[in-house]
């Protein structure tokens, strides 16, 4: 599956001077990870963010957002949001901060 690239740079801007971020072909798209945890994505021409679990209920009710689901067995602590919900770069900035604030809480992952 070919990913959004534009979707990729924005992200990348937003994500900007924060040390040890990677980006890692993972879920057929691209995934930025911070300290070794995934953050935050690009699945085609949305935006995996990755959250607490108990905040998932509360990030589905928000307009374009839905479980990320691959395999038939979802996740919580995973979503989409679709490309409608990140046409602003305030949207996405708020997105993308979710993702790296729950990654920024978690143990870094040794290389």
């Amino acid at each position: 599956m070919a990913i959004d690239d534009k979707l990729a740079e924005r992200i990348r801007n937003h994500l900007g001077t924060r040390r040890r971020v990677v980006e890692k072909r993972m879920f057929g798209g691209l995934a930025f990870l911070l300290n070794g945890n995934m953050c935050c994505g690009v699945h085609g021409q949305e935006l995996i963010v990755r959250l607490p679990a108990d905040e998932t209920d509360r990030a589905l009710s928000k307009p374009h957002a839905r479980i990320f689901d691959l395999s038939g067995r979802p996740m919580k602590g995973w979503i989409l949001v679709q490309a409608k919900g990140l046409a602003d770069d305030g949207a996405l900035a708020q997105w993308v901060e979710v993702g790296a604030s729950y990654a920024a809480s978690l143990p870094a992952k040794k290389k």
